[in-house]
């Protein structure tokens, strides 16, 4: 379990990183990490570090189709969540 938690921090240190680095290469007009790399790195665990970089750089914010399609990521990782925890205490 302590491996999961770790894994999963560093991919969230990492999205959020990732995530802030798109910002910066939009502001200078760059070529830009692609929305489905940025919603893929939330889709394997890195949410709250994404979420972090939105809300902190106001970055895909106002982007109604991505914020829709991060938000039904969410509710895919809630709904994995409560089965991995009703099998767990189905179990007991």
């Amino acid at each position: 379990m302590n491996i999961l938690m770790i894994a999963l921090l560093i991919l969230n240190i990492f999205a959020f990183f990732i995530t802030a680095y798109d910002k910066r290469l939009a502001k200078l007009k760059k070529t830009r990490i692609s929305e489905n790399n940025l919603l893929a790195i939330s889709l394997f665990g890195g949410t709250f570090g994404s979420l972090c970089a939105m809300l902190f750089y106001r970055h895909k914010t106002s982007k109604t189709p991505f914020i829709l399609k991060f938000i039904f990521i969410i509710a895919i990782q809630v709904l994995v969540i409560y089965v991995i925890l009703k099998r767990i205490n189905l179990d007991q």
